[in-house]
C-alpha cells in the first residue's frame, strides 16, 4: 500500500508592516531626541522676538559726542541710530540748510520699521559765521550767519513739517542748542545767539506739539565742569551728562507713546 504523501508545510511570510516596524520604531525614537519644539518668546509660541523700537538721533558734533552714552543708557530698550559717514566715521548733520537737503536720506535709515522717536537739534551751525566770498567758516563777527534767525525759523519749520508728515507715529524731541562761550571761538558765534535761536525753536515745537529737551539749561548749570574752555564742545563728563538727559527724555517718550 502506497503511503499517503505528507502535506507540504507552508512557511508564514511576514507582512510589509511587520517587516518595517522595527525600523520605524528606531526612527521615531531618534526624532523624539533630535527634534525639539521651538521655545516660546514674548511674541508668542514659535515666533521671532519683537524688534526693539528704533530711535533716530540728528544733530551736530555735540550729538556725536554724547551718542555712546545714550546707547549705553538705552541698551536692550531701543536701537539708537545716527547717520554715519560712508566709511563708518563721524558724520555731522550740521544746520537746517543741510537738514533740508538730507532729511529724506536720514529718515530712510530705519528700513521698513518706522521710527519710534526722533531726537534732533539744529542751531550751532546755523548761527556760525560764513565768509561770503568763499562760503567757508569765518572767524569774523561782521560776516553773515549760515542761517540768519528768519531763515532758521523758516527752515526749521519745514523740517518739523517733514518729520511729522513722514513719521506720523514718531515722538519728536527737539534738543535746545547748548551754550556758546563768551570768548573767541572758531568759527565765530555770538554767546547771545543760542537763547535767541532756542526761543525761535521753542515756538515752532509748540505749534507742532513736539517735545523739548532743554540741553541748554542742563549744560549752562554745569558749564565749568562740562564745557571745554573757549570751545562749544564738551568734556567726557559733559557729554555723559548730556547723554544721560537725552536718554531719559527718549525713555519717557517710549513709555508714553507718540503723544506729546
Amino acid at each position: 500500500m502506497n503511503a499517503r504523501p505528507r502535506p507540504r508545510r507552508r512557511h508564514h511570510q511576514p507582512s510589509p508592516i511587520a517587516r518595517w516596524w522595527p525600523v520605524a520604531a528606531v526612527l521615531a525614537a531618534f526624532l523624539v531626541l533630535v527634534v525639539q519644539p521651538v521655545p516660546a518668546t514674548a511674541g508668542g509660541a514659535g515666533t521671532e522676538p519683537e524688534p526693539l523700537p528704533k530711535v533716530l538721533i540728528l544733530g551736530d558734533s555735540i550729538s556725536i559726542d554724547y551718542l555712546p552714552f545714550v546707547r549705553e543708557e538705552l541698551a536692550g530698550i531701543a536701537e539708537v541710530i545716527r547717520p554715519e559717514a560712508e566709511d563708518g566715521g563721524r558724520y555731522n548733520c550740521e544746520g537746517t540748510t543741510k537738514g533740508l537737503a538730507e532729511i529724506d536720506n536720514w529718515l530712510a535709515l530705519s528700513g521698513d520699521q518706522p521710527w519710534a522717536v526722533i531726537h534732533f537739534n539744529f542751531g550751532l551751525h546755523d548761527m556760525k559765521r560764513i565768509d561770503p566770498a568763499t562760503g567757508r567758516d569765518s572767524r569774523q563777527p561782521e560776516h553773515p550767519r549760515q542761517a540768519e534767525p528768519d531763515v532758521y525759523a523758516n527752515q526749521l519749520e519745514r523740517l518739523v513739517e517733514r518729520l511729522r508728515h513722514s513719521q506720523p507715529g514718531a515722538a519728536l524731541i527737539f534738543a535746545t542748542t547748548t551754550p556758546v562761550p563768551d570768548a573767541p571761538v572758531s568759527p565765530h558765534r555770538d554767546a547771545t545767539d543760542p537763547p535767541r535761536y532756542n526761543a525761535i525753536a521753542a515756538a515752532i515745537m509748540q505749534r507742532h506739539e513736539a517735545r523739548v529737551n532743554d540741553l541748554f539749561s542742563a549744560a549752562d548749570a554745569n558749564i565749568e565742569a562740562w564745557q571745554r574752555p573757549a570751545n562749544v564742545h564738551f568734556t567726557e563728563p559733559g557729554s555723559r551728562g548730556l547723554g544721560k538727559q537725552v536718554a531719559a527724555h527718549i525713555r519717557a517718550a517710549l513709555e508714553a507713546g507718540a503723544e506729546p
